[in-house]
């Protein structure tokens, strides 16, 4: 009888999260160097603090993610000299080569399945202000939409197997199901609120044009 080889599962499960974990700061990187060159301090500092989304970022993953960038053409590093404490001691300065902005805006205007990822969502969305509107209501539709699943499937396997669950995994399961009802209630007021920004502009382009006729 054939046996499923869980240990090979394993592994290529485990490759793939790292893939998308890399891929995911690969972009947080691109867009925060799409504002402004940074160096390797301040760069994590506001990867930490102004996009809130690696608390627990090292410089061991940092700086490799960076020398990759540089090796494929994305990024550049740029001499700095120090000021401060230290204004004789040069630091090493990244910014966007033209491949690297070319390469960010094709990652910012795809609205793809991979932009609704858990890894991914918070990143894209904390690029929204670079972002077309289309292509932002597309993955907060999108998101929704993975999020909705999810939370039908909770539901149907609660009310089967509410009765075999004690009380303490019921009451983590009914913390889950309304985590994502409040998140899926969330995600539609932003949807609505692009698309009545998207209708509005939209109005005072066309109002704008026939003024000019």
């Amino acid at each position: 009888m054939y046996q499923f080889d869980t240990s090979n599962f394993s592994i290529i499960w485990g490759f793939s999260v790292m893939a998308k974990r890399s891929a995911a700061l690969e972009l947080a990187i691109l867009g925060v160097l799409a504002q402004t060159p940074q160096h390797g301090y301040e760069l994590r500092r506001r990867l930490i603090s102004v996009l809130g989304l690696f608390s627990t970022i090292s410089y061991g993953a940092l700086y490799p993610t960076l020398k990759d960038l540089v090796a494929r053409d994305l990024l550049v590093e740029q001499d700095e000299i120090g000021t401060g404490k230290y204004p004789k001691r040069t630091r090493i300065t990244y910014a966007l080569t033209p491949s690297g902005v070319a390469h960010f805006n094709s990652l910012v205007a795809d609205s793809g399945p991979g932009a609704w990822d858990d890894d991914t969502f918070a990143i894209r969305m904390s690029l929204f202000g670079q972002t077309e509107v289309n292509t932002r209501i597309h993955i907060l539709q999108g998101r929704r939409s993975r999020l909705e699943d999810r939370l039908a499937n909770l539901q149907t396997n609660l009310s089967k197997g509410r009765e075999r669950l004690d009380s303490y995994t019921l009451e983590l399961q009914q913390h889950g199901l309304e985590a994502l009802e409040r998140e899926v209630r969330w995600l539609n007021e932003l949807i609505s609120r692009e698309q009545t920004g998207r209708a509005t502009n939209s109005g005072e382009s066309g109002s704008a044009q026939g003024n000019n006729k």
